[in-house]
Parts: C-alpha cells; structure tokens; sequence
C-alpha cells in the first residue's frame, strides 16, 4: 500500500515539473494553468486566466502541456482540461 502512495506521489511531481516548466509561457499570455488530480494514466488540469477562454486553448493542451507532461511523466497517457 505505501509503495503505491510513493509511485502516485513520485508520479505527481513530475507532473508538476512539468507544469512549472510551461507556466511561464502561459503566464506571459496572461493564463495559468493547475494541477486538478492525477489519477492512473490520467491528468486533469484546469486552464486559468486568459487560457480559460483562448481561441487555442484546445492545441495549446495537446501540443504544449500533454507533451511537455509526456516527457516528463512518460506513463501518462492523456491529459484532459476541466
């Protein structure tokens, strides 16, 4: 039991690594982005600001935030925005 706790903390954090590394381009363009919940294979992510309304909010998720969480976070499969 614990050891799945760590692999799901250990998995969250890199999720969040990842989110830092993009949040600066979101912030530039007055938008935000936060982490909702990670749960198995999934993210959910919430578009803040500016990006909540964006015109290209819908290829900014998958080119740049699903990529980026992929790269950091290989096991993840899909990220999905709330």
């Amino acid at each position: 039991m614990n050891n799945i706790n760590q692999i799901q903390e250990e998995l969250v954090t890199k999720v969040m690594d990842a989110l830092d590394s993009i949040r600066p381009f979101l912030q530039k363009d007055g938008g935000d982005i936060e982490l909702v919940d990670v749960q198995e294979d999934k993210v959910y992510v919430k578009l803040l600001g500016n990006c909540s309304s964006c015109g290209i909010s819908a290829s900014t998720m998958k080119l740049g935030v699903e990529n980026t969480i992929k790269q950091y976070a290989p096991e993840i499969q899909e990220v999905i925005s709330i």
